[in-house]
């Protein structure tokens, strides 16, 4: 028996059923982001965690709803970071540089979610609606984003006609193609877009980017 003065796994912690579908979530996403969706394989999964085949059916219903529930959670990890930003509570110009630098950062630390957005791009998209059934996919800070721009339309800082859906289009578009495009522009131009020296330089680039085209 343990004593009661015997630290806790956390992980413990979750029911049995919540830590099976973690596991799952955790090696499934690895599996979709390395070998794509037609090479990605339901037996290989299982047996990168501690459950089976048949498991995997029975928390998922099949290869393609848990693509669909790998998806959900990526997008959801993104939205989550967005919600926790508090921007209403800065200057609209300092609320769109930290939007573009947290947003920089999350595709730098996750580029699983880079490379399964890739792939559902090549299946046209066609996996993403039905993720809604596990999570929501719709940004929550675009709501955010847009009173930002209203501020700053108000103050006179900000152009009238800036769409919060073509601003976050922008941010989106820098962030994922420095990670999707490292190897390919290497190979062309020679420069690593994710060398850590030049991060800074990046990172900086696109808020000032960005800042530029919605002030006067």
């Amino acid at each position: 028996m343990s004593s009661v003065d015997e630290p806790v796994d956390p992980a413990r912690r979750l029911p049995d059923a919540a830590r099976t579908r973690s596991d799952i979530l955790d090696a499934a996403t690895r599996e979709f982001a390395r070998t794509g969706y037609d090479g990605a394989r339901v037996e290989e999964i299982a047996a990168r965690t501690r459950t089976t085949k048949r498991m995997i059916y029975y928390y998922f219903g099949g290869k393609e709803q848990l693509f669909e529930a790998v998806l959900a959670r990526a997008y959801g990890a993104l939205h989550e970071v967005e919600e926790l930003l508090d921007l209403e509570h800065l200057d609209p110009a300092a609320a769109v540089r930290r939007l573009a630098e947290v947003t920089f950062d999350h595709h730098e630390r996750h580029p699983d979610l880079v490379r399964l957005v890739g792939i559902e791009n090549i299946h046209g998209g066609r996996h993403l609606a039905a993720a809604r059934r596990f999570g929501r996919i719709d940004s929550p800070g675009l709501d955010t984003l847009r009173r930002v721009l209203d501020a700053g339309r108000e103050q006179g800082a900000f152009k009238a006609d800036v769409d919060a859906v073509d601003l976050h289009a922008m941010i989106s578009a820098f962030c994922f193609y420095r990670v999707a495009g490292r190897h390919t522009f290497g190979a062309l131009f020679d420069r690593d877009l994710a060398a850590p020296a030049r991060r800074e330089h990046y990172r900086t680039m696109l808020a000032d980017m960005v800042l530029a085209y919605l002030t006067r």
